[in-house]
């Protein structure tokens, strides 16, 4: 498959990856999500299965923070029109902003400044709301940074930082990180939602989270937190995280000061909805039948959500190869989130550093990977992922570039841009974890 012919059938795989990519990112849009589940008709607002009057309240106030925070209240202003006002942290500021809602450039993956300025003051207008008003959250993933402040006022804004970059570094997967989180926070882990007490309060979901644990999503600010003080200690202890946090967060843990967050049988909850209006599900969906339609027989396997890359790209590796002898021609999509412990920091990010494990397993075999974020980001490159091949080794060796040296040190941007692989899409106005899509012919 090294002849002319093989490299265009190559050419035509990668090609093929990327379009199901971006018909499944298509789909599983902001846009699409409201016209199915969120809908407003003479002032009769519905969200999934709930109606709510929004003439009835004395106000309406909305609060939407993370990756999707823009373009969600974009979707919700085209439905209520100037029926809500509110707040809203974004990772980028949009060319034009909704009127009526206060804008705020949050940081990612670490808070920033502003990350602190939106806290301050979601939870200063969240204090006000009476038992008459409406309160809308909008979250989505990447709010855990965008919206932050410290329950404990000696944890700095450096300190912040700095602890943040060690649970990002670590390893660990999303639901243990936002664990840790929640339990510093004063927004997290359910505690907006005690602000906004008693106003009655809807939360809509765009998830980057595993099912299983919604209230991972944003850090939980809304929903009663599953995870408690043990499991802070417990996962810290795990992944060797204390002898790297700044000494202000290490206090609170040595002295078991950290306090408890807001459980299910907390009243603040009582007149509460959550609702998933989009999630990893979807854009999986969305890319089988873009895969469908595109003549490879689907299978979908998402076991190895939240393993480490490696082992993840050795094991869906083996699956397509099994699956190739029985189907033909085959794709593979797996959904979530693989794990990377980043040792020496390069370019690059958790799908980059999974397609280049695979790229090293796959020389001269009729493979295709694409691994890649749903949110147009990938770690601290400005690629989504990147594509590999059976010819990736090749053409690399014959371009100089060492994918060893690249793995090791973290850095497989650089070596996926050189040979025109990487996916650069920008920011997407969506978060709903990441693709991997094998395909074998």
């Amino acid at each position: 498959m090294t002849g002319p012919a093989g490299e265009s059938q190559f050419r035509a795989m990668r090609d093929a990856t990327r379009s199901i990519f971006l018909e499944a990112l298509s789909q599983a849009s902001i846009a699409k999500a409201f016209d199915s589940h969120v809908q407003c008709e003479r002032g009769i607002l519905r969200v999934r299965e709930d109606l709510y009057d929004l003439h009835s309240y004395s106000r309406v106030l909305v609060i939407s923070l993370g990756k999707a925070g823009h373009t969600m209240v974009e979707a919700l202003a085209a439905q209520v029109g100037s029926l809500a006002q509110g707040i809203v942290a974004t990772p980028v500021l949009p060319d034009a902003q909704v009127p009526g809602f206060r804008y705020f450039l949050g940081g990612h993956p670490t808070p920033n400044a502003e990350s602190i300025q939106a806290a301050g003051a979601m939870l200063r207008a969240l204090e006000a709301q009476p038992a008459t008003a409406l309160v809308i959250f909008m979250l989505s993933g990447g709010g855990s940074s965008m919206v932050e402040k410290p329950i404990d006022d000696e944890i700095s804004i450096d300190d912040l930082i700095a602890t943040y970059r060690a649970l990002v570094h670590s390893g660990a997967p999303i639901a243990e990180i936002n664990a840790i989180r929640k339990h510093l926070s004063a927004v997290k882990g359910g505690r907006l939602a005690q602000s906004a007490y008693p106003a009655q309060q809807v939360s809509l979901l765009v998830s980057d989270v595993p099912d299983s644990t919604p209230d991972a999503l944003a850090s939980g600010p809304t929903m009663p937190d599953s995870t408690s003080v043990e499991d802070c200690y417990r996962i810290a202890e795990k992944h060797e995280l204390l002898k790297q946090f700044p000494d202000s967060t290490l206090e609170l843990f040595e002295r078991h000061a950290i306090e408890e967050t807001p459980k299910s049988d907390d009243p603040v909850f009582h007149n509460s909805r959550w609702w998933t209006i989009l999630s990893n599900q979807t854009a999986i969906k969305a890319a089988s039948v873009a895969a469908e339609r595109a003549g490879f027989v689907v299978h979908v396997d998402n076991s190895c959500d939240d393993w480490d890359y490696a082992k993840a790209a050795a094991f869906l590796l083996n699956r397509v190869r099994d699956l190739r002898k029985q189907f033909f021609p085959v794709c593979l999509i797996s959904g979530g989130e693989v794990t990377v412990k980043v040792a020496n920091g390069g370019v690059g990010g958790r799908n980059q550093q999974f397609a280049l494990a695979c790229a090293e397993k796959i020389g001269g075999e009729n493979i295709t990977v694409l691994s890649a974020g749903t949110d147009g980001m990938d770690g601290n490159s400005p690629a989504a992922g990147a594509i590999a091949d059976g010819t990736t080794m090749e053409r690399a060796r014959n371009a100089d570039f060492d994918s060893r040296t690249a793995l090791e040190k973290f850095d497989a941007y650089p070596f996926f841009r050189g040979l025109g692989d990487t996916i650069e899409l920008g920011p997407s106005g969506n978060n709903l974890r990441d693709l991997r899509i094998l395909l074998a012919f």
